[in-house]
């Protein structure tokens, strides 16, 4: 069984790693902004609510984003462990993730802190070349994710649950860090 969170700031790699571990894992990747799209997409209930916030271009509420994810770790194909990506951002989320995951007998095994420097994360997001990857809205993503951030780390960490990986490697080199990881 492999049951992983994903932490770290955009540019970090986190949804490249989730994605290449869960395969060799054959678990599920799961990103927040994924059961989204695919909530929407299927015109769920959940998905219908969470459309009317996100056509007005805004934030879905956690309480919707929760019940999303709570949907989504109830399908079968989470049985044998998942990878959760982009999700928990906050404590409260991570209170309600840890009270869910005790209630589905699901419990985590560690917490990935993808761990990069923002000189790092600024030269990879400038090189993708996306319209909203200017160099002032990168710097502020960064830091309103490090303020909201280092209190869930605190929070995992304080649970001895948290494992930090140098994500300032190369992409494969950050990958056999996790592969051993997982493997051990």
């Amino acid at each position: 069984m492999t049951r992983l969170i994903f932490l770290g700031p955009p540019g970090a790699g986190k949804g490249t790693q989730a994605a290449l571990l869960a395969k060799e894992c054959e678990v599920p990747h799961i990103s927040t902004g994924y059961i989204l799209r695919s909530a929407v997409t299927a015109g769920s209930e959940l998905g219908q609510k969470a459309d009317q916030y996100m056509s007005a271009g805004e934030l879905v509420p956690d309480d919707l984003i929760l019940d999303l994810i709570q949907e989504r770790l109830s399908q079968a194909d989470t049985e044998k462990g998942w990878l959760l990506d982009g999700f928990p951002r906050t404590v409260p989320q991570a209170e309600f993730l840890q009270k869910l995951l005790d209630q589905i007998e699901q419990p985590v095994d560690f917490v990935v802190n993808l761990d990069v420097e923002n000189d790092v994360i600024l030269a990879r997001l400038l090189q993708r070349g996306r319209k909203d990857d200017e160099e002032s809205v990168i710097l502020h993503r960064l830091e309103v994710y490090r303020k909201q951030t280092e209190p869930l780390i605190d929070f995992y960490r304080s649970r001895q649950q948290l494992v930090s990986v140098d994500g300032n490697q190369t992409m494969e080199a950050v990958y056999a860090d996790l592969k051993r990881l997982v493997m051990e």
